[in-house]
């Protein structure tokens, strides 16, 4: 379970994105979540995983603060974190494989990392993984030769292999067109319910959020300001969430789709 206790980020001017944000995930399930940009959701999701540090607060992993963890201890911690990022971040020169396997990093020495000279039973499971995934088929194949869709395949693959306890993930159909976009929330979707995992993840389509999220988050100016299930998100609810008019206007227009 994933506990966050008034945690407050500012950046180099001073401002405060995140102003003493508290959230906990509950039950393991997809939850959703929204704002305009700048909202805080993106800082939200990076400082889960360490890849900023918060100013104040407690972000607690089943009971562990880990703003209060360092060296070993935190690397330990960040590899049970699985994250899908919008700009996919595979290294292209290597292949599909090669970058799947990259999500044991954490698991295995230095120099087993260095030569890719990874266990068996992990090149199995990255197997088994682009197997799911639907990529069986490009495991020699670089990451630059694959499209957006595959990519961000490859991503989703590479955050399972950690076998983390969270999944985060940021944006990651923001690059994506709609018919691809909704296959990779689609797999998302599954992978997390096969996988019985928490998933975290920030959404710009309000209407992806509510099709396939057990649960929403709305975030205004750092705080939560919605918290609810899908149905119980209103018109209201949206103009309070949105400060922007164009993205209000984008959202109320944008009818999501029917229940599977």
């Amino acid at each position: 379970m994933l506990e966050i206790k008034n945690l407050v980020k500012s950046y180099g001017n001073g401002e405060r994105v995140l102003k003493g944000l508290n959230f906990s995930t509950g039950d393991k399930k997809l939850t959703a979540i929204i704002g305009s940009s700048g909202a805080g959701k993106s800082t939200m999701l990076r400082c889960i995983n360490r890849l900023v540090t918060a100013d104040s607060g407690e972000i607690l992993l089943d009971g562990v603060d880990l703003l209060k963890l360092r060296g070993k201890s935190l690397q330990n911690a960040r590899r049970q974190i699985g994250m899908i990022f919008q700009g996919y971040n595979l290294v292209d020169r290597l292949t599909v494989m090669e970058n799947v396997l990259s999500g044991r990093l954490g698991y295995v020495s230095l120099m087993q990392g260095v030569f890719r000279k990874f266990p068996a039973d992990d090149v199995d499971h990255a197997y088994q993984m682009l197997k799911r995934v639907g990529l069986s088929q490009y495991i020699n194949k670089r990451c630059d030769e694959l499209s957006g869709g595959e990519r961000q395949r490859v991503g989703a693959a590479r955050a399972l292999m950690q076998n983390p306890r969270i999944l985060l993930a940021d944006e990651p159909t923001a690059s994506l067109d709609p018919k691809t976009s909704e296959l990779i929330m689609e797999l998302i979707a599954n992978l997390a319910e096969e996988m019985d995992l928490p998933v975290l993840i920030n959404l710009h389509n309000v209407a992806q959020a509510k099709h396939y999220a057990a649960r929403i988050v709305g975030l205004r100016d750092g705080v939560m300001v919605f918290d609810g299930k899908p149905d119980e998100l209103t018109n209201e609810h949206l103009e309070h969430i949105y400060t922007a008019k164009a993205e209000l206007k984008e959202q109320l227009e944008h009818k999501p789709r029917s229940k599977r």
